[in-house]
């Protein structure tokens, strides 16, 4: 018997702030990436369950300038859309603090596959998570957010609208403010779409913050640039009022996009988090409220009521983890694979680096079959781009193995595994020496302070086989000579230290390959055979 239902997430660890768009018989989503590189990745599906991942908005170095951009400025909130022909990516690049500056850029394609173009900056688009909308008259309109200048409470924020010339993407006429959040006592509205269906132009906006009161609302008008009517059932998508350790939690950000059966469904993020009665303190007040594997991307569908507004089209009004599948023939796509040989010339999608690599620090063919770290300066504890090429962990329960061939020169010399949320909370497991004597180094890095934890001496053996184990509320470091060799380094290290309610960032975990000299010049290098993910 076919199975009628699907799991969610539908993406599964860090792929926060999904947006969607239809051609023909063709899906495409995107979503955020912040400021891991190659930025923005792009997935296809002709059945809106299984997606490939087929490219990234940003794979250039020269396109931004990431320097001083800790792990949540970077790439915020894309949305991705098609008209005559090209697809649009619309984004906000965030740099120099999260209130600082922000860029609204617009890039395009022929091929979603790429190659983009290099971004045009849209000059005077102040605000986060801009979007856009084509009219059927084929005039092109931005929309973002705005904080009120003369705010009436803490988070009044406000979605302004402005046409945009289709040659130069620059504004064309007046900005109009079309929702001020004082109207239904909104606080820090974000992320609009626009659509328009039946007479009406909808826009649908993420509100509530981030957190615990994130929720999806909406509001329309029958002008796009006149005054829009609230909808009265507002929020029409949040969890807020579920215990916050609901098994889904933190849901909001959402897109919409009607399927050519006549479907609508909706994509958003949320979160799976777990309980853990860590001593490490969170920057929300959440309490043991957790969660490591970042936003994640989830699907429902929708269905438009006769007043004419949108709600969730199940039984629950909620976003579960088991859903209906879309009227649509199953279409499999290859499952991605979660181990990696390193047998190709190039990286695969699941690898990212922390920035662009402007002076490149890996290789893939200087020893084939091997990935090649050349050890850098760089700190994985600090606003940099280090030697580190890591993979999203995805998973509660899971692991990551490598084997590495690495002999350190001195004592400022390492390599190994790195756990990370960002530059200031990470575990690092690494060889290195210490008066002459090959050890293998358990570190970690707590709101920004650096610790070592436990060094052991091990053989000095070229190879060596390192290993994480995650089981939902802690990480636990393994090391052997061969391969099904599993020695513990160190076991029961608190996974709260990972989680994004402890960073405030936006985020999730990351796991990875690293090399560092620690501020010291250095020409060698550490070899890895090869990465396996076990979940």
């Amino acid at each position: 018997m076919i199975k009628q239902t699907f799991q969610n997430p539908l993406l599964s660890g860090f792929y926060p702030d999904p947006s969607i768009c239809r051609v023909g018989e063709d899906y495409y989503m995107v979503t955020s990436s912040f400021v891991y590189y190659p930025g923005l990745p792009i997935f296809h599906s002709r059945d809106l369950i299984h997606w490939e991942q087929i490219g990234h908005g940003i794979e250039r170095p020269d396109q931004f300038d990431y320097k001083n951009c800790e792990t949540s400025l970077g790439l915020w909130a894309p949305t991705i859309r098609y008209h005559e022909e090209t697809f649009y990516i619309i984004n906000t690049f965030v740099s120099e603090g999260r209130e600082a500056r922000r860029d609204n850029y617009i890039i395009t394609a022929k091929d979603p596959v790429g190659p983009w173009s290099d971004p045009v900056f849209v000059e005077h688009a102040d605000g986060i998570d801009s979007s856009l909308f084509f009219d059927d008259d084929g005039s092109m309109w931005y929309a973002g957010n705005y904080i009120c200048p003369e705010a009436l409470y803490e988070g009044h924020h406000g979605i302004y609208l402005c046409e945009l010339d289709p040659g130069t993407f620059q504004f064309k006429g007046e900005r109009r403010i079309i929702w001020d959040g004082s109207k239904s006592r909104s606080k820090w509205i974000e992320a609009p779409h626009i659509y328009k269906k039946d007479g009406y132009y909808y826009l649908m906006v993420a509100e509530g913050g981030t957190f615990i009161n994130h929720s999806v609302m909406m509001a329309r008008c029958t002008a796009i640039d006149g005054t829009y009517e609230i909808c009265p059932r507002n929020p029409i998508v949040s969890h807020r009022h579920l215990p916050p350790l609901s098994d889904i939690s933190v849901t909001g950000h959402a897109d919409i996009v009607e399927t050519q059966n006549g479907e609508w469904w909706m994509v958003l993020l949320a979160v799976r988090p777990y309980q853990n009665d860590s001593s490490i303190s969170t920057t929300e007040n959440c309490g043991h409220f957790h969660y490591n594997l970042g936003r994640e991307t989830f699907m429902a569908p929708v269905i438009w009521d006769e007043d004419g507004w949108l709600r969730l089209a199940n039984e629950t009004g909620l976003i579960n983890r088991e859903e209906r599948l879309p009227n649509l023939p199953a279409a499999y796509v290859p499952l991605a694979d979660p181990n990696d040989d390193f047998e190709s010339d190039t990286l695969a999608m699941i690898w990212n680096t922390i920035h662009p690599p402007v002076t490149p620090f890996y290789s893939l063919t200087e020893r084939k079959g091997f990935l090649r770290l050349t050890l850098c300066p760089d700190r994985i504890s600090e606003i940099t781009t280090p030697a580190f090429i890591g993979r999203r962990q995805q998973h509660k329960l899971c692991q990551a193995k490598t084997a590495m061939e690495f002999t350190p020169a001195s004592h400022m010399e390492e390599a190994g595994l790195v756990l990370i949320q960002d530059d200031r909370f990470n575990y690092i497991f690494t060889k290195a020496i210490k008066n002459g004597q090959t050890i293998l180094r358990v570190a970690k890095t707590e709101s920004g302070t650096y610790s070592i934890l436990r060094e052991l001496p091990v053989e000095p053996a070229e190879r060596i086989y390192l290993s994480a184990q995650c089981n939902e509320t802690t990480y636990s470091f393994y090391y052997g000579y061969s391969e099904r060799e599993m020695i513990c380094a160190m076991d029961g290290l608190d996974a709260a230290l990972l989680s994004s309610t402890v960073n405030g960032g936006f985020t999730g975990a990351y796991m990875g390959m690293y090399a560092s000299s620690n501020g010291s010049e250095s020409e060698n290098h550490a070899d890895f055979d090869w990465f396996h993910y076990f979940y």
